[in-house]
């Protein structure tokens, strides 16, 4: 009975936190297209603060000491959503890695340009369509651990 009062009170907890002024329901972004995506990533010389694996910044000056890798093997899915967030509002949520004077300012807030004033609503979509296949998901390694039986 305990559990039950509890799913329940946790279950209309979760549905009250989705239903205020400030909900993401029913937000939704038009499909992007890579090939554009592709293109914005080199027009704005994302490689001056970024990697890419298959792309190289040899003709973009480096603006930061050490650039931060986007794609690659990741524990966790990269959804479309943290990437369009990692876009607009780069200093919501940084990497524990790169919470360093190399990629913050002094408040502790990415060094990442803000482009919403510059890059369109069009050309964020497309990049995050370009973006997001270029993270791997990494299969769960599950520990084998020996049975014990008494």
């Amino acid at each position: 009975m305990k559990y039950l009062l509890g799913l329940s009170a946790t279950l209309l907890l979760i549905a009250a936190c989705k239903q205020g002024p400030e909900s993401p329901r029913g937000f939704s972004l038009p499909e992007g297209d890579a090939l554009a995506g592709e293109a914005v990533f080199i027009a704005y010389q994302c490689l001056a603060c970024h990697t890419l694996k298959g792309y190289e910044g040899a003709d973009v000056a480096q603006k930061l000491e050490k650039r931060v890798r986007l794609g690659g093997e990741v524990s966790t899915i990269k959804t479309y959503a943290e990437l369009v967030t990692s876009v607009i509002n780069p200093s919501h949520k940084i990497a524990p890695g790169l919470r360093n004077e190399s990629y913050t300012d002094e408040q502790g807030q990415s060094k990442m340009q803000n482009y919403n004033d510059v890059m369109t609503v069009t050309e964020m979509v497309n990049l995050v369509a370009f973006l997001q296949p270029q993270y791997q998901l990494l299969p769960f390694n599950r520990t084998n651990y020996p049975q014990y039986f008494p």
